[in-house]
This record gives structure tokens, C-alpha cells and sequence, in this order.
């Protein structure tokens, strides 16, 4: 039995004493073509560009269940607004809950009784249906939701039910009517799919609903339910009902699960992927459900372009290709133990597995290693994808080891895992080695988390709050460690400090996982609450913390400190005799730590073989290790690349020569040579990146280029950004400059942009030569509607952006959380060489039929509150 020694700089867990468990995948079971369902969303897109067109592409989301179009339950994620942009970044449906016309839950349908109640809804589904009609070639990837738990609401026990008698009890009305609507939306649109019952758990009475629906020809063109529960049950409940199709003799059909997930679970790779497994395994469709705020696709989504932890396992789970394979858990389909999922490609000739959800040491092994298509020897690489909060950015994956490991003679290959981290998922990516080249270098040597309840605290209003989120309190959320610090607040004199000891002098990069609830009364007054970092009791800074949506919702600030080798203290305080005091009141859940050395600092590698393959498959045997990729014109390879900033990075194509390609990001055909050549080298291009996720897509243009690999690194002084302050331009009607924003750069922004498009601003900026440029637009918005439910209801501003008097392109912006928090969006925009003017203005957007206007405050006709915006070309070789 081979061995790959894999060390894990994580402080997650102690390792088992007895023999580590083993997650043992088995590469001769074939279990299916792999089928990529878990990477649903419930209400997690809210319009075209929040999220951005990358984070859905890139997550590769497969269904969206959204609220009907115009319906009043929360602002955006209108069906027939998102469904465009959705299907261009890849999606397969969009599930209309048809029952979202109505605002509240349970929804308040008008009506004297149950028959003038659903006489109203068949009147609003005949509406709907007649939009849907008009959405052309993209009404094919519609499925229609006529009811949502409908045992809870619409025909269950409370007020606004249809006779105040639960359809589990006696069915003869909900089914009635499931007929009547199923064949009026069938009478508008023969080609409709339509799904249900859409029941909140799979009860024993759907097999009740199946026998009627075969009984009158209205069987469900999918199957939906939903799992709030555990992974466990989604196995269980698959099973079940396929043996209750089969006692009917209906199907198979189609199944998806459109909620799963507790807030305990959701941003959490560790958990989440226990999820993935038993969905994948069960070749279902399933959506991660809605706790908190629409359009962060179910908190995998920052801002409008950066990804937390949960986006890069969806990134990773939805470039698996090829068949799943058999998977042994040491515990099989129980919930908060290692459990994973794993495919073979033996066309890329590779196998990928993820795997999470156990703390301390485990073996990976691989059995029935194929020579015919590994080899005797093959490239093991690890990475761990860590949590990063709901709210907080994550880089790319970690990566912890790239090294070749000859195959045993009994064709296994364990990888020893020791370290984990429950909250972390890991992948393991096996192709072919034995081909020379030298193997990656792990992308961080040392790191280390301390935790804030494990900290000293002196001074008033210290509170150690939790536990937080665990199995048994799973609406609760995740928390490191359960338990979190609070005390640093306006008028505290608190001072939190860490005693941390490091293996070397250097500079360490400081990451503070906190959260500020944003209407919170002492938050309200200044957004972002500020407080004062030192080290050993010296080098004072100020650091602006997370705000979020609700309490314990962990975000991250990012800073970089040095470092002596040995112990230290660094304290987070309320007060600071040089900097000033805290206006506000924070949580701190931990710090990390982590060494910047030549680790750290190399360029981010995104091997070829690795990337989003498109019309050709890697070879093995290239130089940087490994394996390299034909392109053949037209064929392409994407890759999905990390920036921490908007702005300039040096991006290197490394290739073997043998033709050239054509470089374009996100999506956009770049204004550049073309990379490659008849020998092998390296053609490098300054790119400008927008902060978060960034598509890098290499297409074959001639013979056939042999890609190796794509390295990035984040530069300066080539793209140089021209940075143009809002009340430096134009206003007119109602828009005005205001000082009351204390963040704004230079203490003064401009509001009051909308509402009619005589209240804008005009920006001039001047390119240097004509072409594509970055705009990159400092912003703050927080508006939020009135809310029926838990669910917070912030509302995505916009602004209707004209370059030199053109048509205007509509911009969405999310919220920011409070007016004094402002966050970079990059749109790109066409410049032509000198003077060129931008404006600025919004209007609220009417509904589908163009007249009438949302009552509930749910579109806003205003434009954020804009800043500064930086003018930048988008790229130059």
C-alpha cells in the first residue's frame, strides 16, 4: 500500500489514538454519470449581476427555485428578471414558486372561502404563465411551482387556508385543485413542466397524491420536496420514494429537493459537503435554502463577486467530470462524520474527491488504481477549502501537497490526513505521474487559530456568548470553537488579547473573524465598528470590522503584522490613547495567523489539466509537472482565478508550444496578442481582475497550443487607475453632495442620484488611447424593505450608467449593509481616446407588464450612494 504523507498546518481537532478512520473510494464501482444536482439556490439570485455572472457560472449552479415574477414575498429575484442572465452563465431551471404573488407565510391569498381563493390564484397562474410565454427560447428552462408546502399553507390548518383542514388529513381539496391548476397551466403552455407536491418533508401521503395524480393525468413532470433535516434523511427519503413510485407505477422522475440545509450548515464547507455527498450519490436536483437574504446565492456569494468557503466547494464539486464512483464512509450516511464524494474521468484520466466534516487524522485510499490509465505512479494533489464566514472573502483553495506516490501492488493509494479541521472541506486531485517536473509547493507553511473565548479580557462589558450553532441547534450559526467574545462596543474600555508564539521572525498575515449586526442601535450610528489593534503594546492601527445581516454572522478584516519568533500579544481594544475610541459593538469569533513567506507570496498556479475543459482532454508528461492541455481551435480551457482587490495582476500563459490561443476575460475576447508559438515559453499580460472571481478562458486559434499552466500574481504600475471623486462632478435636481458619510474617501459622496432621471451625476474622464476599460465604482447602499418573516430584506440598488450619451446599462449594486460601509463594484465599460462622459441616474422598474409598480417599497428608484469611481484599461501584453 502506497503512502502520501500529507501534514496540515490546522489547529482543527486533536488526532484520533487508535488507527485513523479511512474514507476508502473505489475506483472500479461505477455509480453513474456524475450529475452536479446539489448546486441549487432557493431565492439566491437577485437580478443580473448580483451575484455576478462569474460566481454563477463559476459554482456552477444548476437550479434556481425563485419567487414568481412581481410576487411581494421579498425584493428581487423576480423569475422572469433572473431567468436570462441565469441560463447565459450556464443554469439548467428556474423553478417558479408560483404561490409568491402573495405577500406573507403563510401566504395571505384573498378570497371569502377556499373556492374564491383559489379562483383569485388561478387567475394570477394564468398571468404568469402568459408572461413566461413571451421569455422566447428561454421559457424552456421554466418549471413551474403551482404550491409551496401546501400541508402548512394553502390547504393546511390556519387562517389563510382554504377550509382550515389539512390536506394530510383529507386530501379531496388540495387535490382537486393540484388538477384544476396543473391542467390550466398544461391549456396555456402544452410544453410546461410542472413540479410538486412541494411538500416541507416527504410524508407518507404523497403516495396517496401520486396514485391521483396517475389516476387523472396529472403527474408531475419533477418531483419536489423539501429537506430540512440532515443528509441522512436525503438518502433515505430518495429511496423511499422511488419504492413509492414504483408501488404506483409511475416514473422515474426527475427529483429535486429545492431546500436543504440549516443556518448551522450553510457557509460551512465541512458541513455542506456532507450534504453533496448524499445528494450526488442520490442523482437528484436540490437547492439550498433561504434563512437569510436573497441574491448571496444561500451565503456562498460576497458582495456581488467574491465567494466565501461554501462558493469554492461548489467551484470544485461542479468541475467533477466523468462518473461518480463508490464512496465508503467510515460512518456510512451518518451526519457530523467524514463522509464524500469522488469521480473518474478516464478520458481526463483523472479522479477527484471531496471530502469533510471530521476533525483530527484520517486516511484517503484509493483501490482499483487503474495502470491502464494512472500508471504505476501517480500526482496526488490536496487542498483544503477552509470557512470563511458567510460574509467573508475567500482566496482560492489551500494547496497542502502536490507530490507523486508509486501505486501498491494490490493498486491502492492511501493519503494520510492529519490535522483536520471539521469546518474545512479537502479535495484530492489523482492523474497520472511518473512524467518528471517539479511538484507544487503547499501554497501556506505556517498557520495557526486562537480563539476569542480562550483570550484575556480586561475592562467592563465582557460577554462570552454561545454555544453557537452545533447539531442540536442547528438554526443557530457556525461558530469556531461555539463560543464567541463580546465587550468592545461604544463607551467600553475593553482590551481583548491573544497570547500567540510563531516559529519565526517574518510578517504574518492577520485575519480577525468578527461581526457587527448592522441595526444594531449602537452600529446604526456608524456602520462598520472600529477598533484598535497592537502588538506587544505597540504599532497601534485601526481595524473596521464585518458588518452582517444578523448577529454571528462572521466576515473577516484582513491585515498584516510583524513578527519576532516567539510569543507575543496582540490585543483588540475599545480604546486607544493615540488612535481614539470604538463607535459601535463587535464580536470576535477567533484570529488566524499565517506566515507570509515565499509560500504565501508566489504566484497563485492553475494547472491546465486541473482547468474547465472544453472540445479536448489534458496530456501528461508537460513541464510543469505533470500534465498539459491540446487546444485545437476552438477548444478551450477556463480557469476560475482569485484576486483580493480590483485591480492589475501579471498573468503568465505557460505553454509548449505547438500553436496559439486567444485569451478572454470574463467573457469579454481580450485586446491582446495572442499566447504561444511554435516553442515552448511563457507569454505574460497585465489583466485588470475585479476583486473575487475572475474567468480566464485560453481558446485554441490556430494548430494546436500545448497549455501547460496559467500563473497570476498581483502587480502594479502598467494598468494604472485614473481615480475621479464623485462630488468633483456634475449634480442636477435632487442629487447633492453629502458629507455625512464618514467613510467616503475624502469625506464626501454623492446621494440623491434617481427617482427620475433629472436627479444624476456626470462624471468626464479622460482614456489614454480607445478600448475596453475597468469602472470601478466605490458605492454604499442600504436600503432594506420591510420584511414579513426572519428574513432580512435588503434591496439592491441600481444605477442606469450612459457612457458619452449612449443607451444606459443597468447596474446592480448589493447591499452594503449601512450608508458609512462602502464597498468597489467593477463593470467594464467602451472609452474612446480622450474626454468621455459618464452618467449616472435611476428609475424605479415597473413590473412585467410595464405599468404598474411594486406597493411594498421592494424596488427602489434610487441609485447608491456613489463615492468615487476609478477609470483603468481592462488589459495590455
Amino acid at each position: 500500500m502506497a503512502v502520501l504523507a500529507t501534514a496540515l498546518a490546522t489547529t482543527g481537532g486533536t488526532a484520533d489514538a487508535a488507527e485513523p478512520e479511512r474514507l476508502v473510494v473505489d475506483l472500479a464501482t461505477d455509480t453513474g454519470p456524475f450529475h452536479g444536482g446539489a448546486s441549487g439556490s432557493l431565492y439566491g439570485v437577485y437580478g443580473d449581476g448580483v451575484p455576478s455572472r462569474n460566481l454563477l457560472e463559476g459554482m456552477h449552479v444548476r437550479t434556481v427555485s425563485t419567487k414568481a415574477q412581481d410576487g411581494p414575498q421579498h425584493p428581487g429575484a423576480d423569475a422572469l428578471e433572473i431567468l436570462p442572465s441565469f441560463v447565459d452563465s450556464g443554469g439548467k431551471d428556474v423553478y417558479i414558486y408560483m404561490t409568491d404573488i402573495y405577500r406573507g407565510f403563510p401566504y395571505q391569498w384573498p378570497g371569502a372561502d377556499g373556492p374564491a381563493r383559489l379562483a383569485d390564484f388561478k387567475e394570477k397562474i394564468s398571468k404568469q404563465v402568459r408572461q413566461v410565454l413571451t421569455m422566447g427560447e428561454y421559457k424552456d428552462h421554466v418549471v413551474y411551482v403551482p404550491f409551496n408546502e401546501p400541508e402548512g399553507n394553502m390547504f393546511g390548518t390556519g387562517e389563510w387556508s382554504y377550509d382550515k383542514v389539512s390536506w394530510l388529513n383529507d386530501p379531496q381539496h388540495y387535490f382537486t385543485a393540484w388538477k384544476e391548476v396543473y391542467r390550466l397551466i398544461k391549456s396555456l403552455d402544452p410544453d410546461a413542466r410542472i413540479a410538486g407536491p412541494n411538500t416541507s418533508v416527504l410524508y407518507d401521503q404523497v403516495k396517496g397524491f401520486l396514485q391521483y395524480a396517475k389516476a387523472n393525468d396529472v403527474v408531475p413532470d419533477v418531483m419536489t420536496w423539501h429537506e430540512l433535516s440532515s443528509p441522512a434523511a436525503v438518502r433515505t427519503n430518495v429511496a423511499k420514494y422511488r419504492q413509492m413510485e414504483k408501488d404506483v407505477g409511475v416514473g422515474p422522475l426527475p427529483v429535486n429537493v429545492n431546500e436543504y440545509g440549516h443556518n448551522y450548515h450553510l457557509s460551512v464547507p465541512g458541513q455542506v459537503v456532507q450534504w453533496v455527498s448524499a445528494i450526488e450519490e442520490s442523482k437528484i436536483d436540490a437547492d439550498l435554502a433561504y434563512w437569510n437574504i436573497d441574491g448571496n446565492l444561500n451565503d456562498s456569494a460576497v458582495e456581488a463577486n467574491k465567494g466565501n468557503g461554501q462558493w469554492w466547494l461548489f467551484n470544485a464539486y461542479g468541475q467533477m467530470t466523468g462518473h461518480t464512483v463508490r464512496v465508503t464512509a467510515p460512518h456510512p450516511n451518518q451526519q457530523y462524520t467524514l463522509q464524500g464524494v469522488a469521480t473518474l474521468d478516464r478520458d481526463k484520466r483523472q479522479s477527484r474527491v471531496l471530502f469533510g466534516g471530521k476533525s483530527g487524522d484520517a486516511d484517503i485510499v484509493f483501490e482499483n488504481v487503474d495502470p491502464g490509465l494512472f500508471g504505476t505512479t501517480v500526482r496526488a494533489t490536496v487542498q483544503e477549502i477552509p470557512w470563511t464566514g458567510q460574509v467573508g472573502d475567500s482566496a482560492q483553495p489551500l494547496r497542502l501537497a502536490d507530490q507523486e506516490v508509486r501505486v501498491g501492488a494490490d493498486g491502492t493509494v492511501t493519503l494520510p490526513m492529519t490535522g483536520m479541521n471539521e469546518m474545512s472541506a479537502y479535495q484530492v486531485i489523482l492523474s497520472p505521474g511518473g512524467r518528471g517536473g517539479k511538484p507544487a509547493a503547499p501554497s501556506v507553511s505556517w498557520r495557526k487559530t486562537y480563539e476569542a473565548e480562550n483570550a484575556s479580557y480586561t475592562g467592563g462589558g465582557y460577554s462570552k456568548n454561545g454555544p453557537e450553532g452545533s447539531p442540536s441547534q442547528v438554526g443557530k450559526f457556525a461558530t469556531s470553537g461555539m463560543y464567541n467574545v463580546g465587550g468592545l462596543r461604544s463607551g467600553s474600555d475593553g482590551v481583548l488579547a491573544f497570547d500567540v508564539e510563531v516559529p519565526q521572525d517574518g510578517t504574518y498575515d492577520l485575519s480577525v473573524f468578527a461581526n457587527s449586526h448592522n441595526l444594531n442601535d449602537l452600529v446604526k450610528e456608524q456602520g462598520p465598528t472600529n477598533v484598535f489593534l497592537r502588538v506587544d503594546g505597540k504599532d497601534p492601527r485601526e481595524l473596521r470590522l464585518p458588518l452582517g445581516y444578523k448577529w454571528v454572522v462572521w466576515g473577516h478584516t484582513d491585515t498584516a503584522v510583524r513578527l519576532t519568533a516567539g510569543k507575543h500579544r496582540i490585543t483588540l481594544a475599545a480604546q486607544d490613547p493615540d488612535l481614539g475610541v470604538t463607535k459601535g459593538d463587535a464580536i470576535i469569533d477567533k484570529i488566524d495567523l499565517k506566515l507570509r513567506d515565499g509560500h504565501v507570496t508566489a504566484p497563485a498556479v492553475y494547472e491546465a489539466e486541473y482547468a474547465t475543459l472544453s472540445g479536448t482532454a489534458p496530456r501528461y508528461g508537460g513541464d510543469s509537472g505533470r500534465g498539459a492541455v491540446p487546444l485545437p481551435k476552438g477548444a478551450t480551457a477556463t480557469f476560475w482565478v482569485y484576486s483580493a482587490t480590483d485591480g492589475e495582476s501579471t498573468v503568465c500563459v505557460d505553454h509548449l508550444g505547438g500553436g496559439k490561443a486567444s485569451l478572454a476575460l470574463n467573457g469579454e475576447q481580450l485586446d491582446v496578442p495572442k499566447a504561444g508559438g511554435a516553442e515552448a515559453g511563457t507569454d505574460t499580460v497585465r489583466l485588470f481582475l475585479s476583486g473575487g472571481i475572475n474567468k480566464i478562458t485560453v481558446t485554441g486559434a490556430s494548430d494546436a497550443l500545448l497549455l501547460d499552466r496559467v500563473r497570476v500574481t498581483p502587480s502594479s504600475g502598467t494598468l494604472v487607475p485614473t481615480v475621479y471623486q464623485a462630488e468633483n462632478g456634475s449634480v442636477s435636481g435632487a442629487a447633492k453632495v453629502t458629507d455625512a458619510y464618514s467613510f467616503a474617501s475624502g469625506g464626501k459622496a454623492v446621494t440623491g442620484v434617481g427617482n427620475g432621471k433629472g436627479n444624476a451625476l456626470t462624471l468626464d474622464v479622460v482614456a489614454e488611447r480607445s478600448g475596453r476599460h475597468a469602472l470601478t465604482i466605490r458605492y454604499s447602499n442600504a436600503e432594506q424593505a420591510p420584511a414579513t418573516h426572519y428574513n432580512p430584506d435588503p434591496i439592491a440598488r441600481h444605477a442606469d450608467l450612459s457612457v458619452n450619451g449612449s443607451p444606459a446599462r443597468r447596474v446592480l449594486f448589493p447591499t452594503t449593509f449601512h450608508f458609512n460601509n462602502f464597498w468597489d463594484l467593477t463593470v467594464p465599460v467602451t472609452l474612446k481616446k480622450g474626454t468621455n462622459r459618464l452618467t449616472f441616474t435611476a428609475e424605479e422598474l415597473p413590473d412585467f407588464d410595464g405599468d404598474t409598480y411594486n406597493q411594498y417599497d421592494q424596488r427602489s428608484p434610487y441609485a447608491p450612494v456613489i463615492d468615487r469611481v476609478a477609470v483603468t484599461p481592462l488589459a495590455r501584453k
